[in-house]
């Protein structure tokens, strides 16, 4: 997790950034999967989101989503989304849960001119179960908090829409921060990161 000092030297959330990033924390070591991982999850805005397509016999749906994983220096590595069942990933949640997530390090724009594929570029599938969270709960407010803070716009979406605070409670991840194949990671791993003295992952 980041510590709240430092992150507010390299952030600015809210409407005044739109929620962007003015800065980038240093990239991990790519020898350390938990904290690459982490890295990259709480940095990202956006990402695809797979469901099992009801609509589509069965057959996997992307769609881009906008998330977040916990306020600043609250993230959790738990991705939440913020979806309306007038779209189909929310719909199709409801009638089979396995769904996958990936993100990118090339949205971050420290990848430099190498490709999105290249495999330095890091990249992470998380797959697992997409639950609704309960929204009555602490947990669903803290992550509306945690949506709203990167994403403000969020706050005044459509009432009628019903949109609806869902996770993704992960089972397996898949890891790509430089060469030789995927790195070893469990989840247990990737919640519980290290830790150094100035509050960053290792």
């Amino acid at each position: 997790m980041i510590d709240m000092k430092l992150m507010m030297m390299l952030l600015m959330w809210g409407s005044e950034s739109q929620g962007r990033l003015l800065s980038i924390p240093t990239k991990p070591n790519p020898d350390d999967a938990p904290a690459s991982a982490r890295w990259l999850v709480s940095l990202n805005f956006w990402g695809v989101l797979n469901t099992i397509s009801s609509d589509l016999g069965g057959a996997p749906f992307g769609n881009v989503v906008s998330y977040s994983d916990g306020l600043p220096n609250e993230s959790t590595g738990i991705p939440y989304f913020y979806l309306t069942t007038l779209d189909p990933t929310a719909r199709n949640a409801l009638q089979d849960d396995k769904a996958s997530f990936t993100v990118s390090e090339y949205p971050l724009g420290t990848c430099g001119r190498r490709d999105p594929m290249n495999p330095t570029c890091s990249k992470i599938s998380l797959t697992g179960k997409l639950k609704l969270v309960d929204e009555k709960s602490k947990e669903a407010e803290f992550a509306r908090n945690a949506l709203f803070s990167k994403h403000p716009e969020m706050k005044d979406w459509p009432e009628d829409h019903n949109f609806q605070v869902f996770k993704l409670e992960i089972e397996n991840i898949f890891l790509i921060n430089w060469f030789g194949g995927p790195k070893p990671l469990t989840v247990e791993q990737y919640l519980h990161p290290k830790v150094n003295n100035v509050g960053l992952i290792l």
